[in-house]
């Protein structure tokens, strides 16, 4: 810059900031002029004033809050303030001198009082509450707190409304700095609660009250303040009895953010507290925006799991006012024409506002309170509902069962008879609107009630959607019943469903022809669906309905129907799934090529075809197989591109006043974190897991041919295993991962790796697996952590010892935080159980909850394993580490699962490890043993299991406790329902382990004895692996005639001959083809050898069957 223009900066800037108010007073107007030039020039001189002379620049805002006489220059210099006391890389505060500061402090607190412009005085608050969070807790503000208490005290409600919009904030941003004065508040509160005549300061009293209760950590000092439950509640009701609604639902918001924050504050005044807010939902004189709030607060109050679990199952007489009042809301429905001629399925003309808040809080209310506390209600409510003569009431009905069926399904399904017969009753109704409610609820009872639903009334149900396709009067009704079916057989069997293909796919047939597009798109959905359900059934029809699918696919390509072809795309690839390759193999290359066209074409960004395309393609490569790798090169560019989609963010301050405007566009879905509010498009995020499912679809499908695509996939999906904005996405990357590795390594060792060789395996590995690792340490999701786990396992698995030590620290140290995470979140459930209002449905849903944490163990027992596997001895260190981690999971307080994992580890190590893991048998055994007793089988099972190991591998470490596994065993191999399907496998596993003894310590038992318990146990068919095991080692003591096995007189050699017969009869299961030979020859040797005395008895103790199948085995 040259030094003229440097001079005439400095000359500007000293005239800013100068004696005359005027330069400055206009650098103002300019920042919050229209024209952007103007705006920008004015924001960079502003930011030079900031940076060159800090302290003037502060205090010249000030005084233009204090003397300026436009409002419009005091609200922004409020504003502007505000921005310069945020503690961020605007803060300007540290580098103001201590005069500064103090005239700063002082000049706030006296335009307080003299300031009179209601918007002004908020701002004002706004900027105070923000310095004083920053230096008020190093108490650098003495003054402010007293100033605040004279403010409540004194008889000025502008000065005390002030006091309580900063304690507000306060309490919020500081609330720790406040406890010290509680007592002192609590009076405060009570006193303008109870006594101020101005609403204005009732709110503010309200607000500040709601933060402060929301700051304070202990219950103790939350109980103080119940007594100021019924002044707040009153706040509500005085401002709806004097007609002030806006002050009204001020209130209802701020106690909705109560209820969802600390609903057992309101526990021992609920029922008053729900009986007011039940009285505003039912006063039909307010307006509707105030008693939605009032609904909208008793359903947080019945969401509130986390914190009140329980609470408002106690309530039944509120539940079924609440009810009574939703459905009420339900008949808020015209029958507008628009909705008969509709082009659309999701044209919902005549629905009011009220429809939509009954319809959405039905189910949040199920979801929230179950089936125990609902469907008693439902059931008391609904039938008036059907029999009354007016539609709406019909309609209500209906559409209230299909909202409750989600929250209420396991007790519905107890009662189905009751239910479908209220739904198919009105399938006649005079009403087309009743009609498609009552189709409605058929299609979300098949959802939310299935497959109880499909198995026990399908012979009801389908002819009935079926009839409801001939409604040709009443598109709407066709097209709803067509998208039912798909809802039907998406929870069906093939034999469920193949009775009715005839008449269905008839129908549909029918319905495609049809000039409704909306009814023509609803038969291609359902065609879709059916074929999928019905797999090789199918087959039958595809030469009638393929031309039709063909036809709509080439004819269909104005922009009116996009859809249409999309989903006639859909249809055609699900129909050729589901007939197979070479039935659809002539017209897959046909559909191909018009794909290939369209994929060229441009298209608009919101046309359907491009995300059906995406998964027509996968459908066509998972029926084609490695025929498909010749299109891949058309299909992967643009799919890489929908997966490298960046998310529509927009991102705004969480309190900011412009809300994200959701009204115009239905596709953005807001989320606030932390004090931000994010709004996203979903259209992009859905195409964009879309894209990345498919890409997983392709690397599992093609295998190694799917090597060429590895280096642009695994950096496109790597990063997204941190992709917080959809979880679909992680979900879809996750399960890539091992598939990426797999593809590689398969590619190398059949010599299609583009020359390359195990280094290339190795780098994509030491790219995957910390990536993976790093990402499961962050990953909020249990479900999801669960498959972060099992997907770390395979690649683990895949990449075997190419992974280096440090691979394996992380590996390990993320599976301690896993365990320790889990404990705690377990630890917190465990606390819910002990509140007041627990009861058996929060402990459904808790036990539900542990279940899928159980999974997540499953997982790192499962790592474990294959750690243990591929290092053995070298993992042991790490396996000393974790042993803290997991001997706490053999306690007798642990699951029956986490129980079963850590004896499998231990098992693990003792089979893998061998002579190095003896070292554990003095600390592990006791607890193995204890085990084998445990009441749970699958426990026993992994007990026994471990017994047969270690005496197979334990030497003389296991020689001292030989005689207790034996008594351990024989108590599995004694139980009275050993063979049971619960037990088999537990039974199976503790003969294997008695064989081992016999086999390894003979010396140590009284073998007389013991050998024939264990013949006299086989042949054992559960376990099919231990089966192979045990009975070769039969064969292997036959082979060299074991005295103890034979028995005196070979008199056991009956029972033997019958083992062998029963193995040999059942094919492959039971024994290896070596094993099995090896028998046949030992038979043969007998026959040759025995006397034939003895030989005629061993034959006749063999059922006839077993003699037949012999004499064939034998001679042939």
């Amino acid at each position: 810059m040259d030094p003229g223009s440097t001079q005439l900066q400095q000359a500007q800037l000293a005239a800013i900031l100068g004696p005359d108010p005027a330069p400055f007073e206009t650098l103002i107007s300019h920042l919050m002029s229209s024209s952007n030039d103007q705006r920008s020039q004015a924001e960079s001189i502003f930011n030079l004033c900031k940076q060159t002379d800090p302290n003037s620049l502060v205090l010249k805002l000030a005084h233009l809050l204090q003397l300026s006489p436009h409002v419009e220059a005091r609200a922004m210099s409020a504003i502007l303030l505000r921005k310069q006391l945020t503690r961020d890389d605007s803060y300007v505060w540290p580098r103001l001198t201590a005069s500064t500061q103090s005239s700063l402090k002082s000049i706030f607190l006296t335009c307080v009082q003299s300031e009179e412009a209601k918007t002004i005085i908020k701002k004002l608050c706004d900027t105070i509450s923000e310095l004083a969070s920053g230096i008020l807790p190093e108490n650098g503000w003495p003054e402010l707190l007293p100033f605040m208490f004279q403010c409540v005290s004194s008889d000025s409600p502008k000065l005390q409304e002030s006091a309580f919009l900063i304690f507000a904030q306060l309490s919020q941003y500081i609330g720790e700095t406040l406890i010290p004065h509680i007592k002192h508040l609590h009076g405060v509160f009570l006193q303008c609660l109870t006594t101020s005549s101005s609403s204005d300061v009732r709110i503010a009293a309200l607000s500040a009250v709601i933060n402060f209760i929301q700051c304070l950590s202990s219950s103790a000092d939350r109980d103080r303040f119940q007594d100021l439950l019924p002044a707040m509640m009153t706040t509500l009701t005085e401002a709806l009895n004097s007609g002030q609604e806006a002050t009204a639902q001020e209130a209802l918001e701020l106690l909705i953010e109560l209820a969802g924050t600390e609903p057992r504050f309101l526990r021992r005044q609920l029922v008053e507290v729900v009986g007011s807010m039940l009285q505003i939902a039912e006063a039909e004189s307010l307006e509707e925006g105030t008693r939605h709030l009032a609904i909208e607060f008793v359903i947080t109050l019945a969401e509130a799991r986390e914190r009140a679990p329980g609470m408002m199952r106690k309530l039944p007489q509120f539940i079924s006012r609440l009810f009574a009042i939703l459905m009420k809301m339900l008949l808020d429905i015209e029958d507008d024409p628009a909705w008969h001629s509709a082009e659309t399925e999701d044209e919902d003309a005549g629905e009011s506002s009220n429809y939509s808040v009954g319809q959405e809080c039905l189910d949040r209310l199920a979801i929230a309170l179950g089936g125990n506390t609902i469907v008693p209600v439902a059931s008391e409510q609904l039938p008036a509902y059907l029999a009354a003569p007016e539609w709406q009431k019909h309609h209500a009905a209906l559409i209230a069962l299909a909202q409750i069926a989600e929250g209420c399904s396991k007790v519905m399904i107890k009662n189905l008879e009751q239910v479908v017969n209220m739904v198919l009753g009105s399938f006649q109704d005079p009403h087309p609107r009743v009609r498609w409610a009552a189709i409605n609820a058929i299609g979300q009872l098949s959802t939310d009630l299935g497959p109880d639903l499909q198995v026990q009334y399908h012979q009801r149900v389908l002819p009935a959607l079926a009839a409801a396709m001939d409604d040709f009067q009443n598109p709407r009704v066709q097209a709803h019943a067509a998208s039912a079916v798909l809802n039907f057989s998406e929870n069906c069997t093939p034999d469920i469903l193949t009775p009715y293909l005839d008449g269905v796919v008839s129908k549909l047939l029918v319905l495609l022809q049809n000039g409704k597009q909306m009814v023509q798109e609803g038969a291609l959905t359902a065609l879709a669906s059916v074929a999928d359900s019905s797999q090789e059934h199918f087959q039958k029809y595809y030469d009638a309905v393929m031309p039709y699918l063909k036809a709509i696919l080439v004819n269909a390509n104005d922009k009116s129907n996009r859809m249409l072809r999309a989903k006639a795309m859909e249809c055609i690839s699900l129909v050729g799934m589901a007939v197979g390759k070479d039935k659809f193999r002539d017209d897959a290359k046909q559909v191909m090529e018009v794909l290939m066209s369209l994929q060229g074409s441009q298209m608009e960004t919101d046309d359907p075809t491009t995300s059906y395309m995406l998964q027509a393609w996968a459908r066509l490569c998972k029926c084609l197989g490695q025929d498909f790798l010749p299109y891949m090169s058309v299909v992967m560019p643009p799919l890489l591109q929908s997966a490298q989609l960046k998310p529509d963010v927009i991102i705004t301050s969480a309190d900011s006043e412009n809300e994200i405007d959701e009204s115009d566009d239905e596709s953005m879905e807001t989320i606030t974190l932390g004090d931000k509010r994010i709004g996203i498009k979903t259209s992009v995020l859905e195409e964009k897991a879309t894209a990345c499912n498919m890409l997983c679809c392709y690397a599992d499908e093609l295998k190694e041919g799917f090597f060429p695509w590895i280096d642009q996939v695994a950096p496109t999906l790597v990063p997204l295993l941190k992709f917080y904005f959809h979880e679909e996405v992680r979900k879809a990357a996750v399960s890539a991962m091992p598939e990426l590795l797999r593809s590689a390594k398969l590619a190398v060792e059949k010599g299609i790796a583009q020359g390359r060789n195990d280094t290339y395996i190795k780098q994509l590995s030491d790219y995957i697996v910390p990536a993976l690792v790093e990402a499961l340490h962050k990953e909020p999701d249990t479900e999801i952590c669960a498959s972060m786990l099992d997907a770390l396992n395979e690649c683990v698995q895949i990449s075997g010892r190419l992974l280096d030590e440090s691979q394996v620290r992380s590996i390990v140290d993320e599976i301690k935080q896993a365990i320790t995470a889990s404990s705690s979140r377990k630890r917190e459930r465990a606390e819910r159980a002990k509140a007041e209002d627990f009861d058996a449905e929060e402990g459904e849903l808790l036990k539900e909850e542990n279940e899928q944490e159980e999974e997540v163990f499953d997982q790192i027992g499962e790592i474990l394993g294959t750690l243990i596997k591929t290092f053995n001895a070298s993992f042991l260190p790490f396996f000393d580490e974790l042993s803290s981690y997991l001997m706490p999971m053999w306690g007798k307080d642990k699951t029956a699962e986490e129980r079963r994992i850590a004896i499998c580890i231990f098992d693990d190590v003792a089979e893998q490890c061998r002579e190095t893991a003896l070292k554990y048998y003095d600390t592990y055994l006791p607890f193995l043993l204890e085990a084998c007793n445990d009441e749970n089988s699958d426990v026993r099972q992994a007990a026994v299991y471990g017994l047969g190991v270690c005496a197979e591998y334990g030497g003389s470490a296991f020689k001292p406790l030989v005689l207790e596994a034996l008594s351990r065993l024989n108590a599995v191999i004694g139980h009275p329902n050993k063979l049971q399907p619960d037990n088999v496998m537990a039974y199976d596993n503790a003969v294997s382990a008695l064989g081992k003894i016999c086999q390894f310590h003979r010396d140590s038992i009284d073998s007389a004895q013991v050998v024939p318990v264990w013949l006299s146990c086989l042949p054992i068919k559960g376990d099919l692996i231990e089966a192979k095991v045990v009975h070769d080692q039969l064969c292997s003591m036959v082979e060299r005639s074991d005295i103890e096995l034979l028995g005196p007189n070979n008199q056991y050699l009956p029972k033997i001959v019958s083992v062998f017969a029963e193995v040999l009869c059942a094919g492959k299961d039971l024994a290896t083809e070596q094993t099995a030979s090896r028998m046949i020859n030992l038979l043969r040797q007998l026959q040759q050898t025995l006397p034939p005395s003895t030989l005629a008895s061993t034959w006749s103790s063999l059922q006839p069957q077993q003699q037949l199948a012999l004499q064939s085995i034998l001679s042939s």
